[in-house]
């Protein structure tokens, strides 16, 4: 069968119409997921993020809480995009729209990416507020401009509802959280943070790329993390320089029972960039490691340095505890340091909260204490010496 010229027109001018038609149909009701971007994460574990040419922003969340199972996916989509793009809502376990305006989160270890990217502003609830330690946003609570939600457990939902937040940042340690399913319902987006579940320091640190694009502020946490990384490498090469690596114990009794970091901890991590040779820095364990005290005292009762000792701030109150502790040479040498004696206004610990975002200044404190001579202007930031 022949086709007539005509016919051939018609039939080039109809293909031509289709596909323009399909083509303006994706643009405006759909991400172009063509073009993907992936972000560089160096250091974390435990998140990743993409941008699609459509300039919508796909986190992927693999650690909210230790063993998970469940990869929590969420979408950040531009305000001036929400018009022209259509997402699967069922491919996202949450979809904000970005900038965000009004947040809420859920740990202090958020509270310094929020003010190192300038954003702190847009925080107006947080759980047991009495913790956070930053004079800047304590200053914000005292104000009222941070609303106290009651303990993370079990937030005030009511009040949370009432503020409705363009997001929660959620912390858990399961996925058995019945106060943020609650939320969810209401259509207030949950995203779950898991930074505590980095095992390294710089790890921990470069979270503040997971907040970034929810302020649209990539480029700056790109910047802060970088000062932030080679401050870090710079003093761990430092440390390397001294010529004797002092032995180093840690950790202290709770009911008779010794808890210490194991080998793969991130404290661990700390004392080896510090060229310190931690007693259990052979064991396999992420954690912490539960040991009686005299298996602690058979192996490190001659060590030079005592680092952490729980929530000891002076010796005599360790004595008071337990006569134990004064057998061994750190103790009596007065070599013990503690991060629990440098607190905020209202008691909360500022090493819980400051130290993930900056493991530089917790590496620069460990190689003052161990190797003065590498530091010695060096003004301790969380570690002190006991009282």
């Amino acid at each position: 069968m022949q086709i007539s010229f005509h016919s051939k027109n018609f039939l080039c001018i109809l293909t031509l119409a289709i596909l323009v038609c399909c083509k303006q149909e994706k643009k405006e009701g759909f991400p172009d997921t063509a073009s993907i971007k992936q972000e560089k994460i160096q250091f974390a574990k435990g998140f990743s993020i993409e941008k699609s040419a459509d300039e919508i922003t796909t986190i992927k969340i693999t650690s909210p809480w230790p063993n998970a199972e469940s990869v929590f996916t969420y979408a950040l989509v531009p305000r001036e995009k929400l018009a022209s793009i259509t997402l699967n809502k069922d491919a996202y376990d949450a979809i904000v729209t970005v900038p965000v305006q009004h947040i809420v989160v859920t740990s202090t270890t958020h509270i310094p990416a929020l003010e190192a990217l300038g954003v702190e502003d847009k925080l107006v609830g947080f759980p047991d507020t009495k913790y956070i330690s930053s004079e800047k946003t304590r200053k914000r609570i005292d104000g009222g401009l941070i609303k106290e939600l009651g303990n993370n457990e079990s937030l005030n939902t009511e009040l949370v509802l009432e503020m409705n937040p363009d997001v929660v940042f959620g912390f858990s340690i399961n996925n058995q959280n019945k106060t943020y399913e609650t939320i969810q319902r209401a259509n207030i987006p949950v995203v779950y943070n898991g930074d505590w579940t980095e095992e390294t320091p710089l790890g921990k640190a470069e979270w503040i790329k997971f907040f970034a694009p929810f302020f649209r502020k990539e480029a700056m946490a790109d910047s802060i993390f970088k000062e932030i990384k080679d401050s870090y490498m710079e003093a761990k090469s430092l440390a390397k320089t001294a010529k004797k690596p002092p032995t180093v114990m840690s950790g202290a009794m709770y009911k008779d029972v010794w808890y210490l970091p194991a080998g793969k901890s991130w404290a661990a991590q700390f004392l080896a960039d510090a060229n310190a040779n931690y007693l259990w820095k052979d064991t396999p364990e992420t954690g912490s490691l539960s040991l009686s005290w005299e298996t602690v005292l058979e192996k490190s009762k001659n060590a030079d340095f005592w680092i952490g000792p729980s929530q000891f701030t002076a010796y005599q109150s360790m004595s008071d505890a337990s006569p134990h502790y004064q057998q061994f040479d750190s103790f009596k040498n007065k070599k013990v340091f503690t991060f629990s004696s440098t607190k905020g206004a209202t008691g909360g610990l500022l090493y819980y909260e400051l130290a993930p975002q900056r493991p530089d200044l917790v590496l620069k404190d460990l190689i003052h204490i161990f190797h003065p001579e590498l530091l010695p202007a060096h003004q301790n930031v969380f570690f002190k010496p006991l009282e």
